[in-house]
């Protein structure tokens, strides 16, 4: 494991104080390297989605540490002084819901991001229809979502989750609302996109279409993290 990706050393997550307390995260230790795409499972309950609110900055955690590339971003307290910049620039986001916003057209949606983090109008747009070509959707560049189908809205939403070039994306139940032959589109794609631009990729899924395809998957229970080989080869 190299200095990159993402890892994860005996995060904690307690809710409340006292004998109210609940502790939704004990012990959660991960790493994710560049390129990678794991899948993290467990059943409701389980801790998944305060996890993912942790990794994304989103809570703060109680206790642990987290590292992203070479910097210690948590360490029993935030490491990092603007947590909004850390989110918009170095972790990407896709959702169940692919959240497009509707006024905007495909090529706007996805420039966006990089717009309010600093970039030229020109640069960003540049650096969206790079993406729109590389998932196949180029051609829908000036549609607004509602002309969408559904696995269109979702390969909007994952270049929207790439234009940043973030070193991590956290992908919450990607494929839930899609069919088999799309959801084994989607997870391609991100495979795809993890090896293209070196980043660790986490998916959080009840998706047993997909689960084949991890070649590492983490289950949570209880709060705490045990991995095991994914039960097939990922996609080469």
């Amino acid at each position: 494991m190299t200095a990159k990706g993402i890892r994860i050393q005996g995060l904690k997550k307690r809710y409340g104080s006292g004998d109210t307390a609940v502790d939704a995260l004990k012990n959660v230790n991960m790493h994710v390297a560049p390129g990678e795409v794991v899948g993290l499972i467990g059943p409701s309950g389980s801790g998944k989605t305060t996890l993912l609110k942790c990794l994304g900055a989103v809570i703060e955690p109680t206790a642990g540490k987290m590292i992203l590339g070479d910097d210690v971003i948590y360490d029993d307290s935030w490491q990092v002084t603007d947590l909004r910049a850390l989110r918009r620039d170095r972790i990407g986001f896709v959702f169940q819901a692919p959240y497009l916003i509707p006024f905007l057209d495909v090529t706007d949606n996805v420039a966006l991001l990089p717009m309010l983090a600093g970039v030229p109008n020109a640069e960003a747009r540049k650096r969206a229809m790079e993406l729109l070509k590389a998932l196949d959707v180029e051609h829908r560049a000036k549609a607004m979502p509602s002309q969408l189908s559904g696995g269109e809205q979702q390969r909007v939403a994952i270049a929207r989750g790439l234009v940043n070039r973030p070193p991590v994306i956290l992908a919450d139940e990607p494929t839930a609302p899609l069919d088999s032959e799309r959801a084994l589109a989607v997870i391609r794609i991100l495979n795809d996109m993890a090896k293209k631009f070196e980043t660790a990729i986490i998916v959080v899924t009840h998706d047993e279409k997909i689960i084949p395809t991890f070649k590492r998957i983490y289950h949570i229970r209880d709060g705490v993290t045990y991995e095991e080989e994914g039960e097939g080869r990922g996609f080469e």
